[in-house]
């Protein structure tokens, strides 16, 4: 529990809103909050540097609901991922603050007092590589990070990538998403100096096989500086950029 919160607690209390008793309770376990379906950890921003993320894919609108609800006491910025269009109208009926992004299928809530650090450039292949890009650019605005985004500028017109190489390089961290071969990473990679994070893409004709054969070529590139993540990981390759882009800035603050 942070000194905000703990604040709150004692004028709950003080503004007898809160028990005692109930106040003791909060601030004896601050480890997560428990609900029927979910345990909301409520120290991971503490302990991690970023808050609890929720994955709507599975859970209903009402489970959505409530920990998110659970979640405004111990975090100011809020980020749901894979939220289908239609269970994003449920949620914001009971909560309108809430911002949904269609494209990346983002639900958030922004802390408005946070500062973007960095600059995070995300680039696509393809147009159709957006919606996995889209999430990516999402999530590392949430962490508090600048980004950039550089989209369709795969290896079949590689003169567009060149267009746009003197943005490339000016970003701390690159992310680079591409279906098909997913050769666009060993290119980007053979021409920054910075960390390239890839994401292979599901997207793509049959030999492209769900995203196993750009897995494959980014995991064997023999451009130096890449680490891959997952199948369609948007989220993950952010969370990563966002952490090195983090130590990037403060050694330069």
């Amino acid at each position: 529990m942070d000194q905000r919160q703990l604040l709150k607690v004692l004028k709950d209390v003080a503004d007898q809103a809160l028990t005692p008793a109930a106040a003791a309770g909060k601030l004896g376990n601050d480890s997560f909050e428990e609900l029927d379906y979910a345990k909301i950890d409520t120290t991971r921003a503490q302990r991690t540097g970023y808050p609890e993320v929720i994955y709507g894919s599975g859970k209903s609108a009402k489970q959505i609901v409530g920990i998110v609800k659970a979640m405004k006491d111990s975090q100011k910025s809020i980020l749901a991922t894979r939220v289908e269009q239609s269970k994003a109208d449920e949620v914001l009926k009971e909560l309108p603050f809430l911002k949904y992004d269609a494209v990346s299928q983002t639900l958030t809530l922004k802390d408005k007092e946070s500062v973007e650090v960095g600059n995070i450039a995300i680039v696509t292949a393809g147009t159709s590589d957006i919606k996995v890009a889209e999430e990516a650019a999402v999530t590392a605005e949430i962490f508090g990070n600048q980004v950039t985004r550089i989209y369709d500028v795969g290896v079949a017109g590689i003169h567009r990538l060149f267009a746009k190489l003197d943005v490339i390089r000016q970003a701390n961290v690159v992310i680079v998403i591409a279906g098909m071969e997913g050769a666009l990473t060993s290119v980007v990679g053979g021409l920054v100096d910075h960390p390239v994070i890839a994401v292979p893409t599901s997207i793509g004709y049959g030999s492209n096989l769900g995203g196993m054969t750009p897995l494959l070529t980014m995991l064997n590139s023999c451009s130096s500086g890449i680490s891959v993540v997952n199948i369609d990981n948007g989220f993950g390759a952010a969370y990563n950029a966002s952490m090195i882009n983090r130590l990037i800035s403060e050694e330069h603050i």
